[in-house]
């Protein structure tokens, strides 16, 4: 599949170089602060299938402010357009293809750098079953220009998501 070997690629590429440059004495969390492009989630089910929840050619950001907030939004980018052109008046099916699509959330941050996790502090979120719980991290890659990080648990079982950042230019 595409997709595989362009994640292959980027972790090879990662691996090369980068390391050195984010090794230069710098904490994990110094190394996060900034601002970086979702490139890609990856699901991993537990009987070994992945699957994309937001495409292969994803859009989205995640932010790390020097003073402890984030802010992370993922969209397919695939999302319909709403035909009226009004966001008020979607239809449900538009409004149902953008929930199942997209997710936006926001709040607060702290790493572990013994355990090399983030964990988020969400105040809101387009999924308000979100608000106010604490999410872990486990920070797989973090150089320079790329960063990876896994949620072992998403959607309630569904599997672990892996989720691939380059950083903003």
């Amino acid at each position: 599949m595409k997709l595989a070997r362009i994640i292959a690629a980027v972790l090879a590429l990662g691996w090369a170089g980068g390391d050195a440059v984010a090794q230069q004495g710098k904490t994990l969390r110094d190394q996060l602060v900034g601002t970086w492009q979702f490139a890609v989630a990856e699901v991993a089910a537990p009987d070994g299938k992945k699957s994309y929840p937001f495409g292969e050619t994803p859009k989205g950001i995640l932010i790390f402010t020097p003073d402890g907030h984030f802010a992370q939004i993922h969209f397919a980018s695939d999302v319909p357009k709403i035909a009226s052109g009004n966001r008020l008046t979607g239809t449900p099916e538009e409004f149902s293809t953008i929930m199942r699509r997209s997710i936006s959330v926001f709040g607060t941050y702290t790493v572990d750098e013994a355990k090399k996790t983030v964990t988020y502090r969400i105040v809101s979120s387009s999924f308000p079953n979100w608000e106010g719980e604490a999410q872990e991290r486990t920070i797989d890659k973090l150089t320079a220009d790329e960063f990876v990080n896994t949620n072992p648990n998403v959607a309630g079982g569904r599997g672990s998501a892996s989720n691939f950042y380059k950083r903003a230019k």
